[in-house]
């Protein structure tokens, strides 16, 4: 697995001058939520405080912050009191009843739902995106809700922009691979009960995909499942357009369920209009935050890319078309959602030179 990432010259700086935050986690006991607090430690946030906070079925249960053992409690308005950000690591619903109150109280809103990109005010951010295209944003007094660009989203949008360094781009298309751990714990546990009943001819459980998608791969999922595959697809164009800037080659992009648990996997196709060299692309395509793996070593994969921060990736010439390249992409999507939101929130510090707590 790859180092932890280095924390940011914000956290630093805001470190240096003794500067402490304190922060919530509303969806504490999802999976973005843990990956949120684990992320917060890895990168030492400047928190000297950070609730964990959810809905009734995980009240009471104990998560680890860091060295810390922490209780979750339930979201109340009274838990945003003094809060300088606000990570919303729940379901959009969840995000949307609850968001208005953390602002309210003058918190900083960090959305990794996508509840609130239609809010006035509100941008959707990658660091990661913002720093490859040198794009600077300016920090705002009274910033509107941030939202976390969607993993698949930034991974496109980072290796589309390297790409064509290497020569002009004619045209890209992506298949993407959606993994049940986007749903969350229960679309986890669906996969797997539906893998442990099929292997004993068992019925089917389908809350959650309303289809079959163990052992199985999907382009919609059944009528009662929310959200939409078509949905996440066109929030993954969306996004992309948002971070890659206006001049970007826009791709098009087929999103598929798979039978998989965990990790995003991208197939990428390019064709160059000029063809270039092979090892020219691929030294335009490695840098901070993607990693192309040695012959010696393990092939980008779900497995392989798991706990990773980085964009695992391989490049191959088209066998049928001396223009074309093939890019073969894995990433960790709750890893690169974590590190999108607390980047996001470093960048924010600025606006909040001594915090709310002296």
């Amino acid at each position: 697995m790859s180092a932890p990432p280095k924390p940011s010259p914000a956290t630093h700086s805001a470190a240096a001058r003794g500067n402490l935050y304190r922060a919530a986690i509303v969806g504490a006991a999802s999976l973005k939520g843990k990956e949120i607090a684990e992320m917060l430690n890895e990168r030492n946030f400047p928190a000297v405080d950070v609730r964990l906070l959810d809905d009734d079925e995980s009240l009471g249960q104990l998560e680890a912050m860091g060295d810390e053992i922490s209780f979750i409690q339930s979201v109340r308005a009274e838990q945003f009191e003094n809060v300088d950000f606000t990570f919303f690591a729940s379901d959009a619903e969840c995000t949307r009843k609850n968001w208005k109150r953390a602002r309210d109280s003058g918190s900083a809103i960090i959305d990794l739902s996508a509840a609130l990109e239609n809010e006035p005010g509100a941008s959707v951010r990658s660091l990661w995106l913002e720093r490859e295209r040198g794009h600077i944003v300016p920090p705002e007094l009274q910033p509107g809700p941030c939202v976390a660009a969607h993993p698949a989203a930034i991974t496109l949008a980072l290796l589309l922009l390297r790409a064509r360094k290497a020569g002009a781009i004619r045209r890209a298309t992506a298949t993407v691979f959606e993994p049940a751990s986007e749903h969350g714990q229960k679309g986890m546990d669906e996969l797997h009960q539906q893998t442990v009943n099929l292997l004993s001819f068992q019925p089917l459980p389908k809350d959650v995909y309303d289809a079959q998608v163990a052992f199985n791969m999907v382009v919609r999922y059944g009528q009662k499942s929310q959200p939409t595959l078509d949905s996440v697809e066109a929030r993954v164009l969306r996004h992309y357009q948002k971070i890659a800037g206006e001049d970007a080659l826009q791709p098009s992009i087929l999103l598929l369920q798979a039978p998989i648990f965990h990790g995003y996997a991208l197939a990428v196709f390019l064709e160059i209009e000029k063809a270039i060299d092979l090892k020219t692309l691929t030294q335009s395509l490695a840098g901070d935050h993607v990693v192309i793996p040695g012959a010696e070593e393990d092939p980008p994969s779900n497995v392989s890319s798991a706990g990773q921060a980085d964009i695992l990736l391989s490049v191959r010439a088209d066998v049928s078309q001396p223009k074309g390249v093939w890019l073969w992409a894995a990433a960790d999507n709750l890893r690169i959602s974590a590190v999108t939101a607390v980047e996001c929130a470093e960048s924010m510090t600025a606006t909040r030179p001594m915090g709310k707590i002296q």
